[in-house]
């Protein structure tokens, strides 16, 4: 008797999923991020290094990871306390609050650096009385840092949520029962299951923070050697006609961005692994 197969899928076959799906891929994301590593190459990797190497250039570098890292710790440990309340407590306000982790998605990023500069300047509204005991933000690395902030939150509360709300309560109650208090249910029981998704979110949020503009531009005040990210040194050399240096400048940013992306998937990777180790 001859069988009959049938595709359950709605969409057409996979070569042609896929070829659809190489040719997107490529026109949108492969061919102009292999045309920028072609045009630095074409300058010689001796004068993309001495670029790269620059004071200035290397100050910038350490500012846009250094504040990158550092708001990407903030968020790790106040993104898990946002997430945490929004799950497991009821509250009046908690829709709204909710609504407002995910401002920074929408909001772009020029308004939200206007909006931070005119709150954070030393005639602000904390701008002033942070001012006054001795600890600026405007125009210096910590606004920078205030800013990335404000931008990477959601991606740590968003990657937690869903895995805070399919934590057995249960578990809890039992390391409870047997002697446990809470901070060793946290760190025995809870700590090992957010793991995973904590340090997605971590990653997401550095990974955001690195490449961010709009939002930095205006608080940082842009000093060079000081409060200049790199991004905004493309955009200086852009305008100077410098192409070149823009180039080999972007090549490093997008190095850093693979790397990332490694980082991600290797942690989702994980992640999956634990999972089903535990089922």
């Amino acid at each position: 008797m001859k069988r009959v197969f049938t595709s359950h899928n709605v969409l057409p076959g996979f070569g042609l999923s896929m070829g659809f799906t190489m040719l997107y891929l490529s026109l949108i994301v492969l061919i102009p991020l292999a045309a920028l590593i072609f045009r630095a190459m074409t300058h010689g990797f001796g004068a993309m290094w001495a670029t790269v190497t620059e004071p200035r250039v290397i100050a910038s570098f350490r500012l846009s990871f250094g504040a990158s890292f550092l708001a990407a710790c903030v968020n790790g440990v106040f993104g898990l306390t946002v997430a945490w309340a929004l799950v497991r407590y009821r509250f009046p306000g908690r829709r709204l609050i909710d609504a407002l982790v995910d401002l920074p998605f929408a909001l772009p990023t020029a308004v939200a650096g206007i909006a931070l500069t005119s709150v954070y300047a030393p005639n602000g509204w904390l701008g002033r009385p942070l001012e006054a005991i001795g600890m600026p933000v405007a125009f210096r690395p910590l606004g920078v840092i205030v800013a990335l902030t404000f931008i990477g939150l959601p991606f740590v509360v968003r990657t937690l949520q869903p895995v805070i709300e399919d934590l057995d309560q249960e578990v809890e109650e039992a390391a409870a029962s047997l002697g446990a208090n809470r901070g060793q249910t946290f760190v025995r029981v809870i700590l090992p299951s957010l793991l995973p998704a904590w340090l997605t979110g971590f990653t997401l949020s550095f990974a955001r923070a690195i490449g961010e503009y709009g939002s930095v531009v205006f608080i940082s005040g842009n000093l060079p050697l000081r409060t200049e990210i790199a991004p905004l040194l493309i955009m200086t050399k852009l305008e100077q006609y410098d192409y070149a240096g823009a180039t080999a400048i972007s090549v490093v940013m997008l190095l850093a961005s693979f790397a990332l992306l490694w980082i991600i998937n290797a942690l989702q990777w994980w992640s999956g692994r634990r999972a089903a180790a535990r089922r």
